[in-house]
């Protein structure tokens, strides 16, 4: 099944440059395993050494996220879209005044 996995821009430096990578895998952990066989690395970023996803990253599918559906053994349909968002952190400090 052909999907297509959007890349963050923190880790479009390992996909050399692609934004959105078309990968075949019927469950998002088969999708990541070849994402990483095409692009060695990219596993490390997302998910831990335990095989979970990384604590400060979202994955979505289909703009749902993945830990209300199955998480990595969720499955792909056809034409499915896999969104990587690493989690954001900062701002700024109200001003008091």
């Amino acid at each position: 099944m052909a999907v297509q996995v959007r890349i963050p821009t923190p880790l479009r430096r390992i996909t050399n440059g692609e934004r959105i990578i078309e990968v075949r895998g019927g469950s998002l952990a088969q999708a990541i395993d070849e994402l990483d066989r095409r692009f060695p690395g990219i596993r490390a970023k997302i998910l831990d050494d335990r095989g979970e996803v990384l604590q400060f990253v979202n994955i979505f599918v289909n703009e749902q996220d993945i830990r209300f559906l199955s998480g990595l053994r969720t499955p792909l349909d056809e034409g499915a879209e896999v969104s990587i968002v690493p989690a954001m952190a900062g701002g700024s400090r109200p001003q008091i005044a």
